[in-house]
């Protein structure tokens, strides 16, 4: 595994928790030399999970659309920025240049990241390996929808199983590392 993009949210979050598991992950990434693959932005938990890998001489990958680019929000300390046009170019090269994902708390654009990859991965157009960082309990409404959408037949359970769950950064890792995608895809029949 030779990188891995992280979605994260803009913002902070109210917990100390979330920018905590933000520095851990980059400091790890850095530590295990897998390269950081984000949003490219200097505010937020992105800025921090930057800001932790390149503190501890990780190669860090940012990816931003033009229009946020101008609006300097571009995190200036990059040795790798790619400006793109648009959210969808965005979301498009972090994927193709990731090996595995990871998101920590976040919002929207977190969310609209990771199932989009997740729908990706579930209609057989990659076999990367996708985790929640489960930071302070955050994403455990969300993992509890996922089994309600699976119990009510609408998520196969392979398919719910594509969901990787830790609340550490290096067991999450670990996880990503020994993943093994289902063999069947999707498809209506």
């Amino acid at each position: 595994m030779k990188r891995i993009a992280v979605y994260c949210g803009s913002n902070k979050g109210v917990r100390p928790e979330y920018a905590a598991a933000a520095q851990a992950l980059g400091t790890l990434l850095a530590r295990e030399k897998i390269e950081l693959v984000y949003g490219g932005g200097s505010v937020g938990l992105m800025g921090i999970v930057a800001d932790a890998a390149l503190a501890h001489g990780g190669h860090v990958i940012g990816v931003i659309p033009q229009k946020l680019h101008l609006r300097e929000i571009t995190h200036g300390g990059l040795p790798d920025l790619r400006v793109v046009n648009t959210m969808h170019e965005r979301k498009a090269l972090m994927a193709e240049l990731a090996d595995g994902f990871i998101a920590l708390p976040g919002g929207y654009g977190t969310f609209e990241e990771l199932f989009e990859v997740l729908a990706w991965s579930q209609l057989g157009w990659h076999t990367k390996p996708f985790g929640l960082l489960n930071v302070a309990d955050f994403y455990a409404p969300l993992l509890k929808f996922l089994d309600h959408t699976r119990d009510e037949g609408f998520i196969r359970p392979q398919h719910r199983a594509l969901v990787l769950v830790a609340d550490d950064a290096k067991q999450l890792l670990g996880q990503l590392k020994n993943f093994r995608p289902p063999s069947e895809v999707k498809w209506v029949k």
